[in-house]
């Protein structure tokens, strides 16, 4: 049986070095940036073996069963947050905001390691030690410490693990559900026909493909993903219909009432 550890603080780091993992196979209610300062072993996410070495992070969230195999004496650093902490502060149009929204939201990122180039590396690095340096006083450094996941989150968003297939989706049917993610404050680069170029298909194949391998219509989809990031700004209390349609692309609040059927 897999174990589920639980995080009621809503911002937590740890900082630790060992030889031998000690944790079950375990999953969460929480979401975690792992930095593996040095070290390797094996990462195993939802019994898929991922190799691990020093400078690589990842991205875990509730959904995903994980544990790691220490071959090489490994320092973690884990920066955990909850869901609702995302939005504490209402300010969804840091890009920031929106990076860590889509990589949490797009499971694809979570099954593989993000992996840098030279320079992202030692920004990484040292975004980490900034984060470690504030952590013995969360409190008072609470907001610092979110401007640096922020930070990381844009760096991760531009180093994207490469999208493969696996059991159970395509790789092209992967590479959707990111297009999708990355693009649903943009409704105009999510009509049928505008992603059917994208993906170099005919408008006719998208929608069918798409219903075909999900169950769900393409429209059904995009749907029922923007309301739920809708109704998580709406339960924040500090945006109004208008700024929330504005930043969702769309033509005023009568129309976001109509989606919501507020």
């Amino acid at each position: 049986m897999i174990k589920r550890y639980k995080q009621f603080e809503p911002l937590k780091i740890s900082d630790f070095e060992v030889e031998e993992w000690t944790h079950p196979p375990h999953q969460h209610n929480h979401y975690e940036l792992i930095y593996i300062k040095h070290g390797s072993g094996c990462h195993f996410i939802n019994s898929v073996q991922v190799d691990y070495k020093g400078g690589e992070v990842f991205l875990i969230g509730p959904e995903e069963a994980h544990y790691f195999v220490v071959e090489k004496k490994t320092r973690f650093i884990y920066l955990k947050f909850i869901d609702p902490y995302l939005y504490q502060d209402g300010n969804f149009d840091h890009p920031g905001i929106r990076h860590l929204e889509y990589l949490i939201k797009s499971r694809e990122t979570h099954l593989s390691a993000f992996v840098f180039d030279q320079q992202d590396q030692l920004s990484i690095s040292m975004l980490f030690d900034v984060i470690i340096s504030l952590k013995e006083d969360l409190l008072r450094n609470e907001q610092l410490i979110w401007m640096q996941a922020l930070s990381i989150a844009h760096i991760l968003q531009r180093n994207m693990p490469e999208i493969k297939s696996n059991a159970h989706r395509s790789a092209d049917l992967q590479a959707v559900f990111c297009y999708i993610h990355k693009y649903i404050y943009q409704p105009e680069k999510l009509k049928a026909a505008v992603m059917a170029v994208q993906f170099n298909r005919t408008k006719d194949y998208i929608g069918p493909y798409f219903k075909k391998q999900t169950g769900s219509t393409l429209r059904e989809y995009i749907k029922t993903y923007r309301n739920q990031l809708i109704k998580q700004r709406l339960a924040s209390g500090r945006f109004g219909l208008k700024q929330i349609a504005q930043e969702f692309g769309l033509t005023d609040e009568s129309h976001l009432s109509k989606l919501m059927k507020l």
